[in-house]
């Protein structure tokens, strides 16, 4: 099959009305289907994308943002003292390990992991790779 080959389907193309063309074009005689003067009557007419009519358009009144700005940050994975109870005395912790326990989530990794200080430490932890709040971290110092 070649291009020279192929056939035109019937019905394939609709023929655009003519406007203005006296009245039996369908379009009436007047306005021919333009409304009543104005810009968009006129011939030739259109109109630019963000006209405003002539008022300082919204994107000439917006400040020039320069690069861009994250629509999320990455923040670390939050754990607070008291999600570590289940958890033996003297174990390591580690990201790894909370993932293991289902603590928190594979794409927190990435991020990081936060241990806040809300709720009591019931036994001694060592921790490893996370990030302890200034909180948290005080509370570890005075247990």
């Amino acid at each position: 099959m070649q291009l020279t080959n192929l056939t035109k389907i019937s019905g394939n193309k609709n023929k655009s009305k003519r406007v203005g063309r006296g009245g039996g074009s369908g379009k009436g005689f007047h306005t021919t289907g333009k409304g009543n003067k104005g810009q968009k009557a006129r011939s030739g007419h259109g109109i630019p994308v963000g006209f405003e009519g002539g008022q300082v358009p919204l994107y000439k009144k917006l400040p020039k943002l320069r690069g861009f700005k994250r629509s999320y940050k990455l923040r670390p994975a939050v754990l607070n003292f008291y999600s570590l109870k289940g958890l033996k005395a003297g174990t390591v912790i580690t990201p790894q390990l909370l993932l293991a326990k289902k603590l928190i989530t594979k794409p927190d990794l990435k991020r990081g992991v936060k241990i806040l200080a809300d709720g009591k430490l019931e036994a001694k932890f060592t921790f490893s790779g996370v990030t302890l709040s200034k909180s948290a971290a005080a509370k570890l110092i005075h247990a």
